[in-house]
């Protein structure tokens, strides 16, 4: 008798994306807006199949989207045998709860997904503390849809069925939960702060930037070390520090998760923490993907968060990566592209250069330019090197 042999292949979900243009953002902000959560898709491990968009002044209060447009994913949905629905903006509970029962099948937010994607990537305790926090309090408004199965058990005015009983018992457990994890995110915190304490003497730098900018790249290539990096979105959620020497001055170097238009406000509460190596660095070192056709934005997205963090007055070094795949916007769409590359005379010579001193233009994956970009980071953590410890100044 022949053995049986099972596929144990892990079937990848097709979704599709929702997303409404408002007066609010252009159609192309819309498009790119898609286009990042078809990237957070592809990271979590599913496969966008079709893309709706509607346009509107405002989202619908119960369904997000309108009624004729929720009947034309749902006919899609129906016949296409589609997985999940992702919607480009948080739902309420309620607009959860009506889409889920209309199209019958798997809704998730962007926020429920940059979760799920964060609960993937976390290796550390206190990353996976922080983002099982920022699950539960992005779970615990929506608990009742969970429940929907004993909605005939409920009772008459009051409605204290066993579901009602069910929901209670789980709040409960959930508040409980979320004070034990805040408890122990206090508790690392504060062994962090002891180690930071303790490396106090040494110059420190962060790496900082939009998601999948190339930090990481960076970070191995500055520190020699063999920090995870990958061309998906949020790579690196831990914090990791590096001891960095560049001609016999040593420094500090530390890489940190990377920013994101519309993060979950709980994610943001939650790594604040984390984000402690940004707000008591002496340098920041702001990676920009200059290859991406919305870098402007995302520089954008990078300074905000820094305000957030009162972190945007310290010393910034922008680094402009990724000028090997740049093409540059051109005024006319009619007009072709440059037939030669840009030189690195004519990015310096450009606003990005002009307008983000100090500037510096490399590429970290062809390696081109780095000894000016070491030679650049070595006369800044040399300045607040010898402006601290100015006695020590003829080592270097």
């Amino acid at each position: 008798m022949k053995p049986k042999f099972y596929d144990t292949a892990i079937k990848q979900e097709k979704a599709v994306l929702v997303g409404i243009i408002t007066p609010h953002q252009t159609e192309e902000q819309e498009r790119e807006y898609l286009q990042e959560l078809e990237f957070l898709v592809d990271t979590a491990g599913g496969a966008t199949v079709k893309t709706f968009t509607q346009k509107m002044q405002r989202p619908e209060r119960a369904t997000f989207v309108g009624t004729g447009k929720l009947e034309e994913i749902k006919a899609y949905v129906a016949a296409e045998e589609i997985d999940t629905v992702v919607f480009d903006d948080e739902l309420s509970p309620s607009q959860l709860r009506n889409i889920e029962n209309e199209l019958q099948v798997k809704i998730l937010d962007r926020n429920n997904l940059i979760l799920d994607i964060f609960a993937s990537r976390a290796q550390t305790a206190q990353a996976k503390a922080q983002v099982e926090l920022a699950q539960l309090q992005y779970l615990l408004p929506r608990l009742t849809r969970l429940w929907t199965h004993l909605e005939r058990q409920k009772g008459g005015i009051g409605m204290r069925g066993p579901g009602e009983s069910q929901i209670e018992t789980d709040r409960r457990l959930i508040l409980n939960k979320i004070s034990l994890l805040k408890e122990k995110l206090k508790h690392i915190d504060r062994q962090n702060e002891t180690q930071r304490k303790n490396r106090v003497e040494l110059v420190r730098v962060a790496l900082v930037g939009y998601t999948n900018v190339g930090k990481s790249t960076i970070m191995n290539m500055i520190s020699k070390s063999d920090v995870f990096a990958e061309n998906k979105l949020f790579a690196t959620l831990d914090t990791t520090v590096r001891k960095v020497v560049i001609e016999n001055l040593p420094f500090l170097l530390s890489d940190t998760v990377g920013f994101i238009r519309k993060l979950p406000h709980d994610l943001v509460e939650c790594f604040k923490s984390t984000l402690d190596e940004v707000r008591e660095a002496d340098v920041l070192i702001h990676v920009v993907d200059i290859s991406h056709p919305n870098f402007e934005d995302q520089i954008h997205t990078v300074t905000e968060t820094l305000k957030d963090l009162g972190a945007i007055d310290k010393k910034i070094i922008t680094v402009f990566n990724k000028i090997d795949a740049y093409h540059p916007k051109s005024i006319n769409p009619e007009e072709p592209e440059p037939e030669t590359a840009t030189t690195l005379e004519e990015f310096e010579q450009s606003w990005m250069g002009r307008n983000n001193s100090p500037a510096i233009f490399i590429s970290a994956l062809k390696k081109e330019n780095l000894d000016d970009f070491r030679k650049l980071l070595y006369d800044q953590v040399k300045a607040i090197h010898t402006e601290r410890y100015p006695y020590d100044q003829l080592l270097y």
